[in-house]
């Protein structure tokens, strides 16, 4: 008995990972680098995914620091380009307080000094999760843009 193939679309993955200083200037370099990163991958600069991207990282790796420093400790920002989607990833090594998940983000009261970053990433973003940290300890933001057609692999 022979088995039908069934076509699959070729799967490209192209990463990128970078440690930064779980301190405010960590967290300012996060964003040229992931914009830079997605240049070199032909996702042009100042475009709605580019933007949507270094918004998203700028926002986790923000959190990150603020929320999650332990000194001396760094943070990891993860990108791949995979077909159809950008996923950025960061990482942190304090696990003690997880952020809310997508269905959990509300939107701050007006004078709230915090809780903006979320609602931002729950807008700009097309997928998202909280998972544990792999290797522990610690957790890991996971966002996912989708990329237009014209810009897929």
């Amino acid at each position: 008995m022979t088995v039908p193939r069934t076509p699959h679309s070729p799967v490209t993955v192209s990463a990128f990972a970078q440690r930064f200083s779980a301190t405010p200037r960590g967290a300012r370099l996060a964003r040229p680098m992931a914009r830079s990163q997605l240049r070199r991958w032909g996702i042009p600069y100042g475009g709605d995914v580019s933007d949507a991207v270094a918004v998203v990282v700028a926002e986790l790796a923000a959190n990150a620091v603020i929320h999650a420093r332990i000194p001396g400790r760094s943070f990891e920002l993860r990108l791949s380009l995979i077909t159809g989607s950008v996923r950025g990833e960061v990482s942190d090594t304090c696990g003690e307080r997880l952020p809310p998940g997508p269905a959990e983000v509300r939107p701050p009261r007006l004078l709230d000094e915090y809780g903006r970053g979320l609602v931002l990433v729950q807008a700009l973003t097309d997928r998202w999760e909280v998972l544990d940290r792999e290797p522990p300890p610690g957790k890991t933001i996971r966002a996912e843009i989708d990329v237009p057609r014209r810009l897929a692999l």
